[in-house]
């Protein structure tokens, strides 16, 4: 799978120290602790991108974001489309010490498919996962499906007896169970302790079946929630990393001697979402009246009142870029012809609220989290003032993530604010999961919380997503990113940018998916 070449022009930062550096221990903090150890439990970016140190897939993305060998070795197509083929890594160790195998394998699948699994989206193309012998290992899907090596860099493979042994065979993302806290991969790093809210501390593993780059001891992250806290932990020395660096800060820390910012985009969009399919508002002081959002008058008025361009430049300080849809122009996918976002315009959006019916405005409830992305309540408070500019009174409710994606998955929103970084780099990734109708039996639609809902779409995605020809397969693309651009499905606003900052005396690299990667990592 090709990447657009601005995307490894932005992801590498500096990598090179002798093998023979002098071993240290690491310590590095950010906004949000993952909220488990389980990768099967809980489909984001801190969880994902932590636990790609503990745990490993049958691929894997390098420096470079291209899919290269894991616990696979090489897969190759089976049939004419029938499915996939893996060829696994003979030899390879759990961290305690139990030998891993294709029933891990299938084990895997089954648990991280299962309705009690939030990445079961991930395998809404696959029929059935057959062991062929030991060390091969068959995925069959429904129709031809070229991206299915690129779609599961994230499936990290678990210890069947493992996890049996622990009364963890399915993943509990409410409740917990012994995987929450506990893990038992094959990657680079074992875990040693784990204080959830404190800090969470990783270890070399010894017979890690690769060749450790790094020189570190032991990695201690710590959650800091605090922007200003991070920045003194940083600049006293208590951290040697901290991601993200705020903004306002990001200048003062680059020009401290013994510290220096390292400046990317991310591959996040983000984005206003709505309570398509909700009757009515649950935060207002309208009893009784109909849902407004589900007006696509009233969402594009929503779109027209965000002035996108102050939030870039005094929220995010210049460094965001403007996105017309859910992926940035670096995806694969990404819609030239529909590369346009609309245009901010006050009197337009008044007139699109007094055509459907609201001259007066009305209030609602604006869901938020704190502690997610960069400057992420901050954006909202903006939202709310411009959206107040036009009658459409907002109550903010912003707080940590932990306590957010259980109330948006409850349905207690009217309008939300969503990041989203497409696991494959491809735009079929967001329509997927953003803009397929709910479908739990499909695997489809897991995280369209609004539950927008275009029959269209559905039936362009499983054509997209089986389609060779790359012409043909960016047609269908774009007529699903008109669809969602016109129905005003979610508001894009802005590509986050990266802002990570780090000690002198640190080497590591910087991928445009925000995932922080022990294994290259090196301190003199």
């Amino acid at each position: 799978m090709k990447i657009k070449a601005n995307i490894v022009a932005t992801a590498l930062v500096a990598a090179g120290l002798s093998s023979a550096a002098t071993a240290e221990s690491f310590k590095w903090a950010g906004k949000t602790d993952p909220q488990t150890m389980d990768p099967h439990a809980v489909n984001s970016a801190p969880v994902l991108g932590f636990l790609n140190n503990v745990y490993e897939g049958l691929v894997r993305r390098g420096k470079d974001m291209s899919v290269e060998p894991a616990l696979a070795t090489s897969w190759e197509p089976i049939g004419a489309g029938e499915g996939w083929r893996f060829t696994l890594r003979e030899g390879v160790k759990f961290h305690d010490g139990a030998d891993f195998t294709a029933e891990d394998v299938l084990f895997s699948y089954q648990r991280a498919s299962d309705e009690a699994s939030d990445t079961r989206s991930w395998f809404s193309t696959v029929s059935a996962v057959n062991v062929v012998d030991e060390f091969t290992v068959d995925v069959l899907t429904n129709a031809p499906n070229p991206l299915f090596p690129d779609s599961i860099a994230n499936w990290m493979i678990m210890d069947k007896g493992w996890a049996e042994a622990n009364s963890a065979q399915l993943p509990d993302k409410d409740n917990g169970n012994f995987a929450t806290l506990n893990a038992n991969g094959t990657a680079a790093f074992s875990l040693k302790d784990r204080q959830p809210g404190l800090s969470t501390t990783l270890v070399p593993f010894d017979g890690w079946w690769g060749d450790a780059a790094h020189n570190l001891t032991e990695a201690v992250f710590t959650p800091i929630d605090n922007p200003a806290t991070a920045v003194a932990a940083l600049l006293s020395g208590d951290v040697d990393m901290i991601n993200p660096v705020p903004i306002q800060d990001a200048d003062r820390v680059d020009q401290r001697d013994g510290t220096r910012v390292i400046r990317g985009i991310e591959a996040r969009v983000i984005m206003l979402g709505f309570g398509h399919d909700h009757e009515k508002l649950k935060y207002t002081d309208m009893a009784d009246s109909p849902n407004p959002f589900t007006d696509v008058r009233v969402r594009e008025a929503v779109a027209k009142a965000i002035n996108v361009d102050a939030i870039r430049q005094t929220i995010m300080r210049g460094s965001a870029e403007a996105a017309s849809q859910l992926v940035s122009p670096a995806m694969r996918g990404y819609s030239d012809a529909n590369a346009s976002r609309p245009e901010f315009d006050i009197s337009a959006a008044k007139q699109l609220l007094a055509d459907a019916g609201y001259e007066d405005g009305f209030s609602f409830g604006l869901k938020c989290p704190n502690n997610r992305y960069l400057n992420d309540e901050a954006v909202c408070q903006a939202v709310t003032t411009m959206l107040a500019q036009i009658g459409i009174k907002a109550e903010l409710d912003a707080m940590p993530v932990q306590n957010y994606w259980p109330e948006l998955r409850a349905d207690n929103f009217d309008m939300y604010l969503l990041g989203w970084s497409p696991g494959t780099f491809d735009h079929e990734h967001p329509v997927r999961f953003l803009v397929t109708t709910p479908n739990k039996e499909k695997k489809l639609g897991s995280w369209n919380f609004g539950g927008f809902s275009n029959a269209r779409v559905d039936e362009l995605l499983p054509a997209i997503q089986s389609e060779i020809d790359d012409t043909k397969r960016q047609e269908m693309i774009d007529e699903i990113t008109s669809i969602y651009q016109s129905e005003h499905a979610y508001v894009p606003m802005y590509v986050q940018p990266l802002v990570w900052g780090v000690r002198d005396n640190i080497e590591l690299t910087q991928r445009p998916d925000n995932f922080f990667i022990l294994r290259w990592v090196t301190m003199n």
